[in-house]
């Protein structure tokens, strides 16, 4: 078989365009779509294949090269069986991984539409639960790829060497024509609600606790109605079965210090304030209920926030302390305050990333009215799980438009030929997995040959 010298990811609803397209192509009362592949019990369709070949078509024009579309059926294909396997091998994700990249990927895409639910139904004639779901689906495959992914590859590094060879072995008048670029940073504060705000929140948990255990309240109809946790709230708090160590160690340590049907008093995590039920406890998993209140943060307490980093961008300026070093101590940002506060472009570890692979648009519509060596006044955005939050923007460098070389791009180019190892070790991969699982492909794809060496 030929295995493609790059896998093709299936892209996670990353712009409204999917989305729109997956609705476009299954006009009322005509059926476009069918059953391309099966993997066992897993099914690839005609629109998933059409929609990432689209999608990468639209890369190649931003510097990628463009895929055939047996190229892109391939890869789907060996992500269905990476799925199949993993089955096979037990390699799984927890339920609290999905549902973190679900509301994640969710709230993405709300942002984009000025955070009207009803306007989902509207442009998509889908509600906020049936988008959550058909997120979900395809979250939990992809998590399940790169699972499977970094077990096959575990290991697999390249040299210096191995990464001029892989430069060297490209046709001169092949090598890739990168967009302008460049490298920007974030310093982040997140308000903290004053003392009055949380022990208002603290009595009023305190309460319900007081009315479900006098029989005046139900603990799960408290739950939809008061409590800030998205994913539970509507479910009367429910959070089902979690292992030890998989949610926040202040809301377990608690949890596991009550009896079964015991309510504990108010306690706080990360994410805010929660009354907690344990329900069951069945082996090494344990079951919850929990009503979650997120203190939020008064005007006075923003601005708070906003004259410490205004004080912290003057002694940027005046040289009394570098941004990174700052970014790494007084940022409250952990993405990008590891990395010295910069972002980084995920396909290759680098500080330098073309401004389109910033997700926030209004992120990228203020660094485009910077200058290079500007640092921003304080700026409020919203986190879509913590709420507002205030940060400087630092623009510490720009690279124009140029064709790929070993001084600028050695780490593009390292990720690249890493990425070319790993393949060459998948598709030894495949050879072998590909028997220990039924594969059916339409025969629209034959001409493919993908299951043939």
């Amino acid at each position: 078989m030929k295995l493609l010298t790059r896998l093709i990811p299936i892209v996670l609803f990353s712009s409204l365009a999917g989305l729109a397209f997956a609705q476009e192509s299954q006009p009322t009362g005509q059926v476009l779509d069918k059953i391309v592949a099966k993997v066992d019990n897993n099914i690839l369709l005609e629109s998933d294949v059409q929609r990432t070949y689209i999608e990468a078509i639209g890369a190649s024009q931003q510097g990628m090269p463009a895929p055939t579309r047996c190229q892109v059926f391939e890869s789907l294909l060996i992500n269905k069986l990476m799925v199949a396997k993993a089955e096979i091998d037990s390699v799984t994700v927890t339920e609290a991984e999905v549902e973190l990249q679900v509301d994640n990927r969710f709230n993405q895409v709300l942002m984009q539409i000025g955070g009207d639910e009803n306007m989902l139904v509207e442009l998509y004639g889908k509600s906020a639960d049936q988008l959550k779901s058909e997120i979900e689906e395809v979250v939990r495959e992809q998590m399940i790829v790169d699972r499977m992914r970094r077990k096959i590859v575990e290991g697999v590094t390249v040299s210096p060497a191995d990464v001029r060879s892989f430069f060297n072995s490209i046709p001169r008048d092949s090598l890739p024509l990168f967009t302008s670029e460049a490298t920007v940073g974030q310093i982040v504060r997140k308000p903290e609600a004053n003392p009055e705000v949380r022990n208002q929140i603290i009595a009023q948990l305190k309460k319900f606790k007081e009315d479900i255990l006098a029989g005046k309240a139900d603990f799960a109809d408290l739950a939809k109605r008061y409590s800030e946790d998205p994913g539970s709230g509507a479910q009367g708090g429910d959070l089902g079965f979690f292992r030890r160590g998989e949610l926040a160690p202040e809301y377990e340590s608690t949890a596991l210090g009550l009896k079964p049907g015991e309510i504990s008093d108010p306690v706080e995590t990360q994410f805010g304030y929660h009354m907690i039920q344990l329900l069951e406890i069945r082996g090494g998993s344990f079951n919850t209920r929990h009503i979650l209140r997120i203190p939020s943060p008064t005007e006075e307490d923003i601005k708070k926030s906003e004259r410490y980093l205004d004080s912290l961008r003057d002694q940027i300026l005046e040289k009394k302390i570098d941004f990174a070093k700052a970014a790494k101590e007084y940022s409250q940002d952990r993405s990008t305050s590891d990395n010295g506060g910069f972002f980084v472009d995920p396909s290759n570890n680098s500080n330098r990333l073309s401004l389109r692979t910033l997700e926030d648009p209004v992120l990228y519509f203020t660094i485009d009215t910077m200058k290079v060596g500007d640092i921003t006044h304080p700026i409020r955005f919203e986190d879509p799980r913590e709420g507002t939050k205030v940060r400087i923007l630092y623009y510490q460098a720009k690279y124009p438009a140029h064709r790929a070389n070993l001084n600028d791009d050695y780490e593009k180019m390292k990720a690249a030929a890493l990425k070319r190892k790993e393949d060459e070790i998948l598709s030894r991969w495949f050879e072998t997995a590909k028997e220990d699982v039924f594969i059916d492909i339409d025969p629209t794809y034959d001409r493919c040959n993908v299951l043939q060496k």
